[in-house]
């Protein structure tokens, strides 16, 4: 059950969630941006050579990653958040996951990505 739920969640943060940064970089005119955060990113894009966009994106991708993995590690118990501890149970369809959901995307991410 694990490993069919990170494979989703790696498909649908990951996967989709870097095609559509790629999208809207390659698609969107500086002159429509309204964000500051969106602009400065634009114009950083906008300079960079193709090898270059995909080494960005490659970067927003492991960012991505991280920060799936950081949030099961607080759901599993693994790592802790700043300033509390709290419990957690997590289960998937009834199921407990058995505070494995990190190990378990960490696992999805290496045989996926080599």
């Amino acid at each position: 059950m694990n490993e069919k739920f990170v494979e989703k969640i790696y498909k649908t943060i990951v996967e989709d969630g870097v095609g559509e940064y790629k999208n809207l970089l390659d698609n969107t005119a500086l002159k429509n941006a309204t964000d500051k955060y969106w602009i400065n990113v634009l114009e950083l894009y906008e300079k960079l050579t193709s090898e270059e966009k995909e080494k960005m994106l490659k970067f927003a991708e492991l960012i991505m990653i991280d920060t799936i993995s950081s949030v099961f590690g607080i759901l599993d118990g693994s790592s802790t958040l700043s300033g509390g501890n709290f419990e957690f149970e997590v289960r998937i369809n009834g199921i407990s996951t058995e505070d494995e959901l990190q190990d378990t995307f960490l696992g999805f991410v290496e045989e996926n990505n080599n």
